[in-house]
């Protein structure tokens, strides 16, 4: 993920802390000196804050291990100023298995708030004289930061936890994935615009909750998009959708040569290919252009290429492998015959979209024959 850094990898995924969370330390620290607590005091509230996402982390951890079980692997963990979010290959399908993994992340919350309490003698009441801007209180505002963490995440909206526990509720009840789905979402982001209305009636402007309601509103649209995709790419796979028409680049061509191939035909992106046949990466569009500009037509075209951190398999299924075009810096990802390990074809989002929509021109033929 852009603009993230890669701190540590625990059992097989990765531990990451987007640049912008750097930007909230430092914020809080300046925070506490103008408020004349100091260079302790502002350690202090840094560690504080350090420790509250170090919570968040093992929040993260929680959905990790309870997919894990389900061998569903999570490639990473990023964390950013609003939370962590963990990368699962994808979620279960199965209700009960999405309702386990989606509980076990508050449940993580539960259990440390519950040792705080318990080892540390905090009482759970709140004292009235804790500030999160100031120092003291330490084990007390952390249990109650896992409280807190409880309660938001079981809002029945996605992203949170709680969304995916509706999901799961409302699949075991109707039996339909993609109804339940779309009813969660449309829950969420009905929430999403309350919590906006509110502030409007009450002429109570608050950026951080703006900003989340905005976050729930769009992930919640996006889940619903995501499912409803799956769902029509469901018994596809790779061979069924990729481009199998299209040009490459040999390891010594020019921008020259590129732009020619760009200009002859309808095809945006280009592998560029060994002696041997083996993808070296992909020359995009964009970098086309933006190196043209920059460094002239002779410049080597190898010199600008995105790399391909993998490949496909044209058997693998169409959904699995749209999630990892997705997350791919490339638009296009090369797909490998698995025997001869040559480039057969290119996956791009353009011809998953044509291959759809051919599909229900098919589908609305064959329902007005019937």
């Amino acid at each position: 993920m852009k603009w993230s850094l890669r701190i540590a990898t625990i059992a097989g995924t990765e531990v990451r802390i987007h640049a912008s969370f750097l930007l909230l330390l430092m914020f809080v620290a300046s925070q506490a000196l103008s408020a004349g607590e100091g260079a302790a005091g502002a350690r202090a509230i840094v560690l504080l804050v350090c420790a509250m996402f170090f919570c968040v982390l093992l929040h993260e951890f929680g959905h990790v291990l309870a997919a894990r079980h389900y061998g569903i692997k999570t490639p990473d963990i990023t964390l950013w100023p609003i939370g962590g979010v963990a990368r699962l290959e994808r979620m279960p399908r199965d209700p009960s298995q999405e309702f386990v993994v989606a509980v076990c992340g508050p449940l993580v919350n539960v259990a440390i708030a519950l040792t705080i309490a318990v080892v540390r003698g905090v009482p759970l009441t709140a004292d009235s004289d804790m500030d999160l801007a100031r120092p003291g209180h330490f084990f007390e505002k952390l249990m109650w930061w896992n409280g807190l963490m409880v309660v938001f995440n079981l809002i029945p909206a996605f992203p949170m936890d709680g969304g995916r526990v509706l999901r799961a509720l409302l699949t075991m009840v109707t039996g339909d994935y993609v109804k339940a789905t779309r009813w969660a979402a449309t829950l969420g982001q009905g929430i999403a615009l309350f919590v906006v209305m509110l502030m409007l009636i009450s002429h109570s402007f608050h950026p951080t909750l703006l900003l989340i309601a905005f976050f729930v509103f769009y992930a919640a649209g996006q889940e619903a998009a995501v499912v409803s995709e799956q769902e029509q790419v469901h018994d596809l796979r790779v061979h069924d959708a990729m481009m199998t028409d299209f040009r490459v680049l040999p390891p010594n061509a020019t921008l020259r040569d590129a732009v020619d191939l760009l200009l002859a035909g309808s095809q945006h992106d280009f592998p560029v290919l060994d002696d041997h046949g083996g993808i070296l990466g992909i020359v995009t569009r964009q970098r086309l252009i933006g190196a043209l500009a920059e460094h002239g037509p002779g410049y080597p075209a190898q010199l600008i290429i995105e790399p391909c951190e993998g490949y496909l398999e044209p058997r693998i299924d169409l959904g699995i492998a749209m999630d990892h075009l997705r997350d791919s810096p490339c638009p296009a990802l090369p797909v490998m015959d698995p025997v001869t390990g040559k480039l057969i074809g290119l996956l791009t989002a353009e011809n998953v979209g044509e291959s759809l929509l051919v599909r229900a021109a098919l589908k609305r033929r064959l329902a007005a024959i019937r």
